[in-house]
């Protein structure tokens, strides 16, 4: 378990790497994203530095043990999920690319992760 936490911290950290690199084709890849408003480089690239500093809070007290650290690195990414289920709802629980996309790589690892973090034990594993 203390692995697929460790995992999902490496996949928000490149995630904000991905995100303060490469604004540009985050923006024009990523199915839904331009339905929320032109491009803003400065935005993407805040959005960036909330990935980062939850995936290397998840990553740290993974490997430290530290439930606070885990808990706190799966803060942004619960609230980042529950914001784009508003957002499905908004849009009458279409099942759509968008929607899909949304599922597979916000809302399902925003929900796990907190799941993992609430359930995370300090202990150190043998």
């Amino acid at each position: 378990m203390n692995k697929l936490l460790f995992g999902l911290g490496i996949y928000y950290t490149l995630l904000g790497i991905y995100l303060l690199f490469a604004p540009a084709h985050f923006y024009a890849v990523t199915p839904g994203v331009s339905m929320m408003g032109p491009y803003n480089s400065h935005f993407i690239r805040d959005v960036s530095f909330a990935f980062l500093a939850s995936g290397i809070a998840l990553q740290l007290g993974t490997i430290q043990h530290n439930k606070l650290a885990v808990v706190i690195g799966a803060l942004w990414p619960l609230l980042h999920a529950l914001f784009h289920i508003t957002i499905w709802v908004r849009r009458d629980f279409v099942v759509d690319r968008v929607s899909v996309s949304d599922f597979l790589a916000v809302i399902i690892p925003g929900l796990l992760v907190m799941l993992l973090a609430i359930r995370f034990n300090e202990v150190r594993n043998a």
